[in-house]
């Protein structure tokens, strides 16, 4: 039985349409049924974010149901927002699971299109990709107006979704970021979470050039490397990732990279701050390094 009283957060929505610099962080479903881990990180994370992440097969890694670990953590008092991928459900699990989601309480969604199978732990799978992120934006817009996306009347009450999108400002074709961002808006994301940024000029150019006017928040994504090795490895596996030579090069000579890392961090979450509305911070496995690297950074904790 879900508690009302849990049920009803919602300040993530609160911070986002008032203004406030926005402070998300990620967190990984369990690879099994034992969600210990999970909610001990994400407990570390209470009073430093505004909410938590739940990540839906990324990377194409089976995984605990994203939905059902954003209600676990739910349960816990801690608000998520539930990522949904449009690679592993056709258009009517899609609309179920959002329709389950909203009366769960879970109300922030972040739309994905998803990884491509092949890079994941189960490459023979098949992909569905019946829908794709900007289509799932304008589902849920159907769906939060009481329709189903054939147009048809909800009989039973409409959902409240607050949606929301990814974007890559150092996408290399400025023109196709601006017509995949603006058909984004157009779709209904009412915020912006980005892949992890480590050229802060480019996203200086995105918000002056593309995301200006759009009153729409706008999230850095921040990425805990945890040596030169992690970093090496991401560059290779995680698609549309370009960790720089001097990045990798500083963490390699630090004597401590795990602490050479969070340092890192800390200097670009205080860059992201000069320029966006707000941070989503990632830490595989090390989500309790989050809220030190905020404090690193002079980051307070979330109201």
């Amino acid at each position: 039985m879900i508690d009302t009283q849990k049920s009803t957060l919602n300040s993530f929505r609160t911070a986002a349409t008032s203004g406030e610099f926005l402070i998300t962080a990620e967190v990984a479903p369990p690879k099994g049924s034992d969600v210990t881990h999970m909610i001990e990180m994400a407990a570390t994370l209470k009073g430093r974010v505004h909410a938590v992440n739940i990540t839906d097969g990324s990377r194409a890694v089976m995984r605990m149901s994203s939905l059902v670990a954003s209600v676990i953590l739910l349960q816990n008092g801690i608000e998520p927002i539930c990522q949904m991928a449009c690679r592993d459900r056709n258009r009517i699990a899609l609309q179920a699971d959002l329709i389950g989601a909203s009366a769960l309480g879970i109300h922030n969604i972040l739309a994905l299109t998803g990884d491509p199978v092949k890079v994941g732990d189960n490459p023979e799978a098949k992909a569905v990709f019946d829908l794709e992120s900007v289509k799932l934006l304008q589902v849920i817009q159907k769906l939060n107006h009481g329709f189903d996306c054939n147009e048809q009347p909800f009989t039973d009450g409409a959902t409240d979704l607050f949606p929301g999108a990814a974007v890559d400002p150092q996408c290399g074709s400025l023109s196709g970021l601006q017509r995949r961002f603006e058909r984004k808006i157009e779709a209904g994301a009412q915020f912006f979470q980005s892949q992890l940024i480590t050229d802060f000029e480019r996203l200086e150019k995105f918000m002056d050039t593309i995301a200006a006017g759009c009153n729409k928040p706008i999230l850095a994504g921040i990425f805990l490397l945890k040596s030169a090795k992690n970093a090496e490895f991401i560059n290779r596996c995680v698609p549309g990732v370009n960790i720089p030579q001097h990045i990798i090069d500083r963490l390699a000579q630090a004597k401590d990279p795990l602490e050479e890392g969070m340092k890192i961090a800390a200097e670009q979450v205080q860059l992201a701050r000069q320029l966006c509305q707000g941070v989503h911070m990632m830490a595989v496995k090390r989500e309790d390094l989050i809220a030190p690297i905020l404090d690193m950074a002079g980051v307070g904790a979330v109201r």
